[in-house]
């Protein structure tokens, strides 16, 4: 028998690494894998399907995150929610201003439940601020929370320093009936702020109102310990650094600007990938029931969620590493900011075709340079059921993560990381008396 010969091995060696490399590459078009690895060595895989400053991560070898599946079909609301959205179909309009108003009365509702715009046509030059109307009101079904976390400001070798901040928010719209509050004042949400460490800062509070009216500005006011005094600020510094941070007021959970202070508009829909909490994309969350009413989502407390909470971690302090990444369908707006004052000239958002989920949520100086993307953990819904024996159908999430990358100053901000201490406040479906919103009352929260 013939013995081939070293040059003949050597092409059929790089033969088969070609036709694997293709292989690889065959892939791109519909994303990586299920079960792959996106990190140094096959970045390509992802290429398109992340926003470029993301994906650049990855090439360096900075993150490094496994593909999982996102179940179809799994995420969903409860039937009175579902049953909303259809009889919204066709029901409601945005105005010039953006905001919601009845299509028979050319009005503002006086509540909206369910998604307004269950069909939103990419055609439609209101597709982008009914798609952002959309993912409020599919956060605003969560209902009402406080949560007890962690604000972390990181830099490329580690953390510079943290805040404790214990945050209320009481939404006034969107709420399953069993929740929902009076609104003599017409009030979309109140907010509060407080921080609990360190000991310079504690006490510190904000306290916010925002109103359903399009042309009346929030409500804002601050307590400072050391001057014992409560204070009325202006609203218009959203978009500054919190406690000098780099995420804004105007983050929030994902995006929490007034939409009717933007113009905005559909850039596009495409399939993208986006982080998401792995546990809960196998069906897993625990919930219990408050003695007060409500839920308390209770994490398993030796996950790492962010880079510098594993030690043997050897990329950027700030990278997803208990997060995963699953392709989802996303709608990507845009919003240029009505005032010319605002910090940032644009804003893009990625937000899921089917949840409404935010995903990216990405900031432009007024020249068009990419100053700071903003990282948002994708989950699941899940049934638990009340004492009462009704079912809530809320997120069933294991871990937290909310990034704000400055991306000119190679630095980060992370924050939706339960505090260290015991059963730490990670709350949904809270009922608060309207008094614990009141502006005279702030100083309570003082040391």
């Amino acid at each position: 028998m013939e013995i081939p010969s070293r040059a003949f091995l050597a092409t059929v060696i790089a033969l088969a690494a070609f036709l694997a490399s293709a292989d690889s590459r065959a892939d791109a078009p519909g994303g990586p894998a299920v079960g792959s690895t996106i990190d140094k060595d096959n970045w390509q895989a992802a290429d398109g399907l992340l926003p470029p400053e993301v994906l650049e991560h990855y090439k360096k070898g900075e993150y490094r995150n496994r593909v999982v599946d996102w179940p179809k079909g799994a995420y969903r609301f409860e039937k009175a929610y579902e049953d909303a959205t259809a009889a919204n179909r066709d029901k409601y309009d945005v105005n010039e201003a953006g905001t919601i108003i009845d299509k028979s009365t050319g009005k503002q509702p006086p509540y909206v439940y369910g998604f307004p715009f269950p069909d939103v046509d990419p055609k439609d030059p209101k597709a982008g601020t009914k798609i952002l109307w959309n993912s409020y009101y599919g956060y605003w079904y969560q209902g009402n929370s406080h949560n007890d976390v962690r604000l972390v400001w990181v830099n490329p070798t580690g953390i510079d320093r943290e805040a404790g901040q214990e945050v209320y928010f009481l939404y006034y719209d969107g709420q399953a009936e069993a929740y929902r509050a009076p609104n003599p004042q017409n009030l979309l949400m109140q907010f509060i702020a407080t921080t609990t460490s360190p000991s310079d800062l504690q006490g510190t509070t904000a306290l916010a109102w925002r109103y359903r009216d399009a042309d009346k500005r929030d409500s804002t006011w601050a307590y400072v310990p050391s001057l014992r005094r409560t204070r009325q600020v202006s609203p218009t510094n959203r978009s500054d650094g919190f406690l000098g941070s780099d995420m804004s007021s105007d983050d929030g959970p994902f995006f929490d600007g007034k939409p009717e202070d933007f113009e905005w508009k559909l850039l596009e829909a495409k399939d993208q990938l986006r982080y998401v909490d792995p546990l809960s994309m196998e069906g897993k969350g625990e919930q219990k029931w408050l003695p007060n009413g409500g839920w308390r989502a209770i994490w398993p407390r030796d996950l790492a969620s962010v880079g510098f909470q594993d030690p043997a971690w050897k990329g950027l302090p700030w990278a997803p590493v208990g997060p995963q990444l699953a392709k989802r369908p996303m709608w990507i707006i845009e919003a240029v900011p009505k005032d010319k004052y605002y910090l940032y000239g644009k804003i893009q958002l990625y937000v899921d075709k089917e949840t409404y989920q935010g995903a990216f949520n990405r900031k432009f100086s007024w020249q068009g340079d990419l100053m700071n993307t903003y990282y948002v953990l994708g989950m699941l819904t899940k049934g638990f059921t009340r004492p009462d024996g009704q079912e809530d159908r809320i997120w069933a999430s294991n871990m937290g993560y909310q990034t704000a990358e400055n991306v000119k100053m190679n630095r980060a901000t992370a924050s939706g990381l339960q505090s260290e201490g015991k059963d730490p406040a990670s709350d949904r479906r809270l009922t608060f008396e309207p008094s614990f919103f009141d502006f005279n009352s702030l100083q309570r929260f003082g040391k």
